[in-house]
């Protein structure tokens, strides 16, 4: 224990019986020194190296070896978000087992001797769908976020009385090992400046978590943000990057903290990818030369991140930055541990420097863990997403004469289907539209149009490319042929969130138009409005809006985690690969189940589960990434494991995946700097 010890030339008379006077050194306290501008733990200046990682963004069997590479490359402390919408999924259904179980996760840094510095929220941003927020406040349409709005506040209170217990006797004072704790989260950067909310969040804390912890604010360095995000009674960090004249940043904090610890709560080790956009790598020589710079002056630093692992489901964010930019799965940020949790060089630089100023655990860093290549597997079509709609939306759907929001029928993640019928005949190509910004995020447009004809004439042309109508009503025997409609289902194309609004169709009167809304996350940052998701607006067909809809919300993991489609039959006899399908394939693992990585060559987009894990969204057609992490813990030995595909706009004439034992993080491997980890 810090703090002194015993004095070794005591003599040996026995122990008092007294109670210890407290200012002994075993009383433990973590505070502010504002005279030698430090911490002090125990009552001994203190200065913390931390690295982030989070949680729920590595799967529970490898917290283990991520936080023990971070105690061995000389950390002191690990910085750690809790994602409110993580837990909360539904008001008043919390979920804390399995990934999410928040406090095996802190005793577990308390085993392996790291410190903790805890970011609760309530919004934590970190590229991390709606920032942490939980898409169900949107069921209030004209809810302020972030702010006094009362609606907001009590939604916000009732978490931090469930959460917050939970973290008290974990903190250091109580001989846990979370030494502080931040009260939102760059606030300053928000519109709303809105003191009144971060003065509520204050007495929020100090109710539920006592006077002594240390509670603190991160901003970045701007004055205006440091004006709006700061309060009385917080102490207040900044974050900058490599990139950053120290010096002149941490006089940014100085303005507002004229005494007291220097001190960056992020300092960026890389940065974020965005989908079309190319992989992100820093420096280490930069990143190593800033650490040390830091580190000179006496501050206290936390990389951000030090391992970013991967945004596995639906969990990735997205920015917005004078338009939408959506955050691909892996969260590797370039960081010292890859995404697969490997060392890299940059981590060796990072160790190095801080051998400069405080000694090393001894032994050596654990390896990478081991990777395997299963090669090729093949997959076959199993339906189109359309002939499912019966398993993936079993409650039917909701009529509305206009289209509704996600948020305005409980949808919280993936995917809508947004049916109505062409209300006349269409002859030539006509314009469907969408108005501006209602797109939210992508729509895959499918016609699906009648066709009658004579059953012969269909059999012998073999015809298998559409799916025959159950409506046996339209079968008729004049002159010895039977007549039927056979429904043919046309794919045609994408609308996109500040891209491409309109798409031409054709068609009769009463066929069935289709239009499939994917959800790309929910805005982290950038933004003062709040993003709701699915059709915000009206379609045209010509101008004249389309009305009458029937709006399916899918729940598409519930049935996989039930073994669709894999213990069903396949449904679909089209033979064409356009518009959204799922396909299936299996595949056996030579009894080891290391991690892989799989690609998907030909592929658009879309999303994979392997044995009902959702491992995240692909889009190779996009990049700049190319292959999913696939975790070795989410794999079986000694049976099959099944890999389920939903392909949104069109799967290679050869469907299969291909599992390698490295990433591909960037498509142009050519032009990167960092090609792979």
């Amino acid at each position: 224990m810090g703090g002194g010890g015993w004095a070794s030339g005591r003599s040996a008379a026995p122990p008092s019986t007294a109670p210890l006077p407290q200012a002994s050194p075993l009383a433990r306290s973590f505070e502010l020194d504002y005279e030698e501008d430090c911490f002090r733990k125990d009552g001994v200046p203190f200065r913390y190296i931390s690295g982030s990682i989070h949680y729920a963004r590595v799967p529970r069997p490898a917290w283990r070896d991520r936080l023990l590479k971070m105690y061995m490359s000389g950390l002191s402390a690990v910085q750690v978000y809790v994602p409110w919408n993580y837990h909360e999924p539904q008001p008043g259904v919390y979920d804390f087992a399995g990934d999410r179980d928040v406090e095996a996760f802190l005793d577990l840094t308390a085993e392996l001797g790291l410190l903790v510095i805890l970011r609760p929220g309530p919004y934590i941003c970190a590229e991390w769908e709606m920032g942490g927020l939980p898409s169900w406040l949107l069921w209030k349409p004209d809810i302020v976020l972030r702010s006094s709005d009362p609606a907001y506040l009590a939604a916000v209170d009732s978490w931090l009385h469930v959460l917050l217990p939970k973290i008290k006797p974990r903190l250091y004072q109580h001989g846990g090992n979370i030494i502080s704790v931040q009260v939102e989260n760059e606030y300053g950067s928000y519109y709303a400046c809105d003191h009144g909310y971060l003065r509520h969040l204050l007495g929020s804390f100090r109710a539920l978590l006592g006077s002594e912890v240390l509670l603190f604010t991160t901003d970045s360095t701007r004055a205006e943000e440091l004006r709006c995000g700061t309060l009385q009674g917080l102490y207040a960090t900044i974050d900058f990057g490599p990139g950053s004249n120290v010096t002149e940043a941490f006089g940014a904090q100085r303005w507002v903290e004229p005494k007291g610890p220097l001190v960056n709560s992020e300092y960026y080790t890389g940065w974020l990818d965005y989908w079309g956009e190319a992989h992100a790598s820093t420096s280490l020589v930069h990143v190593a030369r800033g650490l040390e710079d830091m580190l000179q002056l006496g501050a206290s630093v936390n990389m951000y991140m030090f391992h970013g692992g991967t945004n596995f489901a639906y969990w990735s964010g997205a920015d917005f930055k004078d338009q939408y930019k959506p955050v691909t799965t892996s969260y590797d940020y370039d960081a010292p541990l890859s995404e697969a949790g490997d060392p890299t060089e940059k981590l060796f630089a990072i160790r190095m420097v801080i051998s400069k100023f405080q000694p090393l655990p001894a032994g050596p860093m654990p390896p990478a863990t081991p990777k395997y290549a299963y090669g090729r597997v093949a997959l076959q079509k199993h339906a189109d997403l359309l002939d499912a709609l019966d398993v993936l939306c079993p409650s039917g759907p909701i009529q509305s004469r206009f289209p509704l929001t996600f948020e305005a029928i409980k949808q919280a993640h993936g995917f809508v289907v947004y049916r109505t019928q062409l209300p006349r005949d269409v002859l030539e190509p006509t314009m469907l539209g969408a108005p501006p910004h209602s797109i939210c995020d992508r729509g895959y447009v499918m016609l699906q149009k009648g066709q009658r004809g004579a059953l012969a004439w269909l059999w012998g042309a073999g015809y298998s490319t559409g799916r025959l109508s159950a409506r046996f009503g339209a079968v008729g025997c004049g002159h010895g042929a039977a007549v039927l409609t056979l429904w043919l289902q046309e794919y045609r194309g994408t609308l996109e969130r500040d891209g491409q609004t309109t798409v031409y169709v054709m068609g009769r009167a009463g066929d069935t138009l289709d239009v499939l809304l994917e959800n790309m996350g929910r805005i982290s940052f950038g933004a003062n409005i709040s993003d709701f998701k699915g059709l915000l607006g009206n379609l045209s067909l010509d101008s004249s809006p389309l009305s009458n809809w029937l709006i399916y919300p899918l729940d598409i993991d519930a049935a996989v985690q039930q073994g669709w489609p894999h213990a069903a039959l396949p449904k679909s006899s089209r033979r064409g690969r356009a518009g959204p399908a799922f396909y299936t394939g299996t595949f056996e693992t030579p009894g080891l189940t290391w991690d892989t990585f799989v690609k998907f060559p030909g592929w658009s987009k879309g999303q994979l589960w392997i044995n009902g894990f959702n491992l995240g969204r692909y889009w190779p057609r996009r990049g700049p990434q190319q292959t999913l992490f696939v975790p070795g813990s989410v794999l079986h030995v000694g049976r099959p494991n099944n890999i389920t595909v939903l392909e949104l706009e069109g799967a290679p004439s050869t469907p299969l995946l291909l599992f390698l034992d490295q990433p591909l993080f960037n498509r142009t491997l050519g032009h990167s700097t960092v090609a792979t980890e």
